[in-house]
């Protein structure tokens, strides 16, 4: 098994991405919102009433953002919340693999749901990734096409084949979503599975790393190891 030299990549994901906040999904507004929040509109599922007030030191916004996802006031977000909170620029909800991947990354306490401080490390992730993908989406289609993918992937460090690209492509496909809405949607890769495609390249190029001791580009394991790399990867 082997990758080039150059394909290393520092990458985005796992930890945060770059940027502001802008972009072509987020989280649909709780009513009352102002304009241009997440998708700038209402979002599927509806809100329920909002919690009586923030914690001590919490930003009112951001709050009133947990309480509105928060449907069932537990105090907690579960996944199925979640992704009911998150559209893409398109309105169409994020593919469910990609609200598990956010689920498993911010889950610190790893409760199986994430809390207030939790939430507000996903928003910003979210936000910032937003502007990532604004960036990239250079013909303002609202997804991400080839040579749109192949630029991301080049500015993030990682040199991958063509023949890796339309693997890549081929993987997330919108048309091939899990979420509802799949089979729904235009062509390109959507915000929620480019977060996702860009994280998991991240992360395997990560385990890559760690066998690849020596650094030439090339690694010898058996089975086992085999199976543990590929089974701890999202």
């Amino acid at each position: 098994m082997s990758y080039g030299q150059q394909g290393y990549g520092g990458g985005y994901g796992g930890g945060g991405a770059p940027g502001g906040g802008y972009g072509g999904g987020g989280y649909a507004p709780p009513p009352g919102a102002p304009s241009g929040y997440g998708g700038g509109g209402p979002g599927p599922g509806g809100f329920a009433p909002m919690h009586s007030g923030p914690p001590p030191g919490a930003d009112p916004q951001l709050w009133s953002w947990f309480t509105a996802v928060d449907t069932d006031r537990s105090g907690h977000i579960t996944v199925h919340e979640l992704q009911k909170a998150l559209i893409n620029g398109d309105w169409t909800p994020f593919d469910l693999d990609t609200v598990k991947l956010l689920m498993t990354i911010f889950d610190t306490d790893r409760s199986g749901t994430i809390g207030f401080n939790e939430f507000a490390g996903l928003w910003k992730y979210i936000k910032d990734w937003q502007n990532v993908y604004r960036h990239f989406d250079r013909d303002q289609s609202g997804s991400i096409d080839t040579n749109e993918l192949h630029e991301a992937l080049r500015q993030f460090g990682y040199t991958l084949s063509p023949q890796l690209i339309q693997l890549v492509e081929r993987k997330y496909d919108v048309l091939k979503g899990s979420g509802p809405g799949a089979g729904a949607r235009s062509e390109g890769i959507t915000f929620d599975r480019f977060v996702r495609a860009c994280v998991v390249i991240k992360q395997v190029t990560e385990s890559f790393q760690r066998l690849d001791t020596d650094r030439d580009g090339w690694i010898q394991i058996n089975y086992e190891q085999f199976m543990h790399t590929v089974l701890s990867l999202p």
